[in-house]
């Protein structure tokens, strides 16, 4: 079984060869703290928009700045290697960034997929996404499923 989580470094070269492959390359990337039923759908869906999907994972410090003190509920490890474990996805990666502008720079997908709730005009990849000649897919979220709404639902039961 190879492993799906990897270093930006020798993703690149996993990249290279799969783009040299005439492979599509799909690219996500977000907080995935309590994976739950929102986050697998809308990975099948990122998924189907090419042949491989790359999902990037925000590391602990950058969940913090976008979330508050109190999470990640999940370490990025164990957030990273439970992405790893779905079928959908074929490589996983830690970044440390609050946005992927520069990790869509040196992946160069050829679709670029984010959540129904941003616009072209409201999401910060855009510009680098518009440059490279790539495609943005926004997915609609399942309503209701969200880490944020688990979390208070688990405290308004305490």
């Amino acid at each position: 079984m190879r492993n799906k989580i990897q270093d930006i470094n020798s993703l690149q070269t996993i990249v290279q060869t799969l783009k040299q492959g005439g492979k599509t390359l799909v690219f996500t990337n977000g907080c995935f703290d309590l994976i739950h039923v929102g986050h697998i759908r809308y990975l099948y869906r990122a998924r189907s928009f090419g042949d491989i999907l790359i999902v990037a994972v925000n590391s602990d410090s950058s969940v913090r700045q976008l979330k508050g003190e109190n999470r990640p509920i999940i370490n990025e490890r164990e957030r990273a290697e439970l992405l790893s474990a779905l079928e959908m996805v074929d490589y996983v990666f830690i970044f440390d960034e609050l946005t992927c502008s520069n990790v869509i720079k040196e992946i160069k997908p050829d679709v670029y997929v984010k959540g129904g709730d941003y616009t072209l005009e409201t999401l910060p990849e855009w510009p680098v996404v518009k440059e490279l000649g790539s495609r943005v897919e926004l997915v609609k979220e399942v309503k209701g499923k969200s880490t944020t709404e688990i979390i208070n639902k688990i405290k308004s039961h305490t």
